[in-house]
């Protein structure tokens, strides 16, 4: 099943895209909870954090060092930043595939809601 995420991969609706290879894309999500909110994403359709395995190893690798060379792009790399990933319906994950959250440019509190 496609989601919203795989019409912005296949460029079927807009984003606004701040980083992207052959296996990840990163962009600023549509509503954002601070200054910094950028959704990094694999192009391969991840259902949830529950449906990796070990072949995908590289992609989240990936993930995360792209996360850190944004954080670094919007300048939120040395105030401080929060990786989030949602998993399944309680969490709030809304969208059935795989991202991160990059949140920053305010202080986030402890513990999150």
């Amino acid at each position: 099943m496609a989601t919203i995420f795989n019409k912005i991969i296949d460029r079927e609706i807009p984003a606004d895209i701040v980083y992207e290879t052959d296996t990840v894309i990163a962009f600023k999500d549509v509503n954002p909870v601070a200054s910094t909110h950028i959704l990094i994403i694999p192009k391969k359709n991840i259902p949830t954090l529950n449906d990796i395995n070990i072949k995908d190893t590289q992609v989240l690798a990936e993930l995360l060092l792209v996360t850190t060379k944004i954080a670094k792009q919007m300048n939120v790399d040395k105030e401080g930043y929060r990786i989030v990933i949602n998993c399944n319906k309680n969490a709030g994950q809304t969208v059935y595939h795989l991202h991160l959250h990059l949140i920053g440019g305010r202080k986030l509190n402890w513990p999150p809601g």
